[in-house]
């Protein structure tokens, strides 16, 4: 089917749902793939947020449960996946939960997504921060990681969230520039730093790290969570890792109306999405416990583990020798 075929079928589906197309289909499969998987960005959730599993019940929740959380946020993908092709609209949730459950749930959805979205992406952006200020200043620029205060915090992050907000109103096509390099971005940062913290790591690596419990709640883990006596509590407590890390995929279903061939691309873009997230942010969770000198004493480091990691592995030394 040629591509204008393909906008004339777009076209005639939304019709015969009684919606005019109102938005410019400037975008691919691949290009509805990358804006989820920038989304989800496994840098920033996934290192930004690792005290949360870590610091709960240890190197299992590691190991183990970002499996399990991955599964089941495939699980919801696919759901999404199966509603969005039935109704490939501009939207995402809120439109859909008007048209299956009525104005009433489509307002409540909408809220619920809008405050879920400013807690997300403030959080998202200190994770930004984190990572830019342990892996780049401290690790590479050998910056005193003691001289960053408050200030600095509320700064980068201010600034981070405004630059988004310029582009966001820029419009799709430098969204979708950004969003395509930042997939290939994120996809090679990864895979450097799981090599090189593998490679580089001071000690042998134990795999039996990745499904051994530790309870370490409360002053264990740096005061990532209040003290609990119960393990599984603390194992289901450190579940919001990966589950915080793998969320926003809804972004192709929001996107929808700008994608050729919608009811194909968005349930596949999403759901890719979800499947390389989980596959890649695994390997690099695992890497950073597996190169951690002591379990211990990284549980102890709370928010400063994975800086902990690069500077004991001597990584920061490994990515100066990298061409910049």
């Amino acid at each position: 089917m040629t591509e204008s075929s393909q906008h004339a079928e777009d076209v005639k589906i939304l019709h015969n749902m009684g919606y005019a197309q109102e938005l410019s289909r400037r975008m691919g499969g691949f290009q509805n793939f990358a804006i989820s998987f920038s989304i989800i960005c496994i840098l920033a959730g996934g290192i930004g947020a690792y005290t949360v599993a870590f610091g709960a019940g240890g190197g299992g929740s590691i190991g183990i449960g970002w499996i399990i959380g991955s599964v089941f946020a495939l699980l919801v993908a696919a759901a999404m996946g199966q509603i969005a092709s039935a109704y490939p609209t501009a939207g995402g949730l809120y439109h859909w939960s008007s048209i299956l459950g009525g104005k009433g749930w489509g307002w409540a959805t909408a809220w619920i997504n809008l405050i879920g979205l400013l807690f997300v992406v403030s959080s998202v952006n200190y994770g930004v921060y984190l990572l830019l200020k342990d892996l780049v200043l401290v690790g590479i620029f050998g910056m005193d990681a003691e001289s960053f205060t408050r200030t600095h915090l509320t700064i980068a992050v201010v600034l981070i969230t405004v630059s988004q907000a310029v582009l966001n109103y820029v419009g799709i096509r430098v969204t979708t520039i950004l969003t395509d390099f930042s997939g290939y971005l994120i996809l090679a940062v990864s895979v450097v730093l799981i090599a090189g913290l593998l490679l580089a790591s001071p000690v042998p690596l134990e795999p039996s790290r990745l499904v051994t419990f530790t309870n370490n709640t409360g002053d264990p883990g740096g005061g990532a969570w209040p003290a609990t006596p119960s393990l599984f509590f603390a194992f289901v407590l450190g579940l919001l890792h990966v589950c915080y890390t793998i969320t926003g995929f809804d972004a192709s279903a929001h996107t929808a109306e700008e994608t050729h061939d919608a009811q194909r691309a968005v349930p596949r873009g999403m759901l890719t999405a979800v499947f390389w997230s989980a596959l890649f942010g695994w390997l690099l969770v695992a890497a950073i416990l597996l190169a951690l000198p002591s379990t211990t004493e990284g549980a102890q480091k709370g928010a400063g583990v994975f800086a902990y990691a690069l500077e004991s592995s001597g990584m920061p030394a490994w990515l100066k020798a990298l061409p910049r």
